[in-house]
């Protein structure tokens, strides 16, 4: 299921790259673990609110492949018709929705586990967001909600640490942890790159929804390899500093010594939150393969390799499959 999402996306990226796909596009490659770990859990009746990086879980939930393709391609015939792109993507027969604003699987959660509650008792519902939603008020007012009436939801947090270009400590204030345990959440912290601790964090909260105990809040930690959005600058500076500096280099020494503008001081302390931007960014865990989720899973299955191998060879002849099918327009 990871090495599956993986390729699909990596598939989905190369399309965009291409020029194929318009706008944005935002992948949750480096949340693998976090999606097939709770997802895989899942059974009929039970239902999904996501975030803008819906593709992964939809995968792992079952969504047809080729719809998605065409979706994202703006194709009439794709699982919204062509209109909702990567970022709202829904599937009823899976009760399944995402949105690109940052909060909503909040409430869109919180109505699937009221709807459960009364129409499909033993039913759950999982609600993917990043820690940056923590700050919108409606995603708090769900987690409230769904803790007063005992709402069987579990609100994964994915922390990457990042809020688009912002390091979320310096926007966000106190603990995430302690936001949900004041509002009545259990709640659990993992590392989202483990897909064994990943697992068993997700199977203890669904097993209390299912018995009605109420909501719980999982703290996952996570990187994303691309960062927000493919074609991310900063991403960019990482893998080619040299070549992405110098793009950047002559507009702001042009821009810090012209005549006229701001004060020195003011334009010295842009060239800092600049400067400072980058630095962070080469710190930046996610450069590093050693939490990428898919290398740390595949050395656990190493022992088995014949099985391993044929599994990856399987897989990505699927995938790329799929991909021939939506470009050379064969449905058959």
């Amino acid at each position: 299921m990871m090495l599956k999402s993986r390729l699909f996306e990596e598939g989905i990226g190369k399309l965009w790259y291409d020029g194929l796909i318009s706008g944005e596009m935002h992948l949750g490659t480096g949340e693998e673990a976090i999606n097939a770990g709770v997802v895989s859990q899942l059974q009929d009746g039970d239902s999904m609110a996501l975030d803008h990086r819906g593709t992964g879980p939809l995968i792992i939930r079952g969504v047809d492949p080729i719809q998605i393709l065409r979706e994202v391609l703006g194709h009439p015939e794709g699982l919204c018709g062509g209109l909702g792109g990567h970022m709202h993507l829904f599937s009823r027969q899976h009760l399944s929705a995402s949105s690109g604003i940052v909060g909503a699987a909040g409430p869109t959660a919180a109505g699937f586990a009221l709807a459960a509650k009364y129409l499909r008792p033993g039913a759950v519902t999982i609600a993917f967001f990043g820690e940056g939603a923590m700050n919108q008020g409606m995603l708090l007012e769900s987690m409230n909600l769904a803790s007063v009436w005992k709402l069987p939801i579990l609100f994964i947090c994915k922390d990457d640490t990042w809020s688009i270009s912002t390091e979320s400590a310096s926007m966000t204030g106190g603990d995430l942890k302690g936001r949900a345990s004041g509002l009545g959440l259990r709640v659990l912290e993992v590392d989202g790159w483990d897909i064994l601790a990943v697992w068993e964090a997700a199977k203890t909260a669904i097993q209390d929804a299912r018995s009605g105990i109420g909501p719980t809040f999982i703290h996952a930690h996570c990187i994303h390899l691309e960062g927000h959005f493919l074609g991310y600058q900063m991403k960019k500076i990482v893998r080619s500093p040299l070549k992405e500096m110098h793009d950047l280099a002559g507009p702001l020494t042009k821009s810090f010594f012209k005549s006229g503008g701001a004060r020195f001081s003011e334009r010295m302390n842009g060239l800092r939150m600049v400067l400072s931007a980058v630095t962070a960014n080469l710190r930046d865990s996610r450069v590093h393969s050693t939490r990428d989720p898919i290398l740390l899973t595949r050395k656990d299955l190493e022992s088995d390799y014949q099985r391993l191998e044929k599994l990856e060879f399987d897989i990505e002849n699927e995938v790329s499959q799929h991909l021939e099918t939506v470009l050379t327009g064969d449905v058959g």
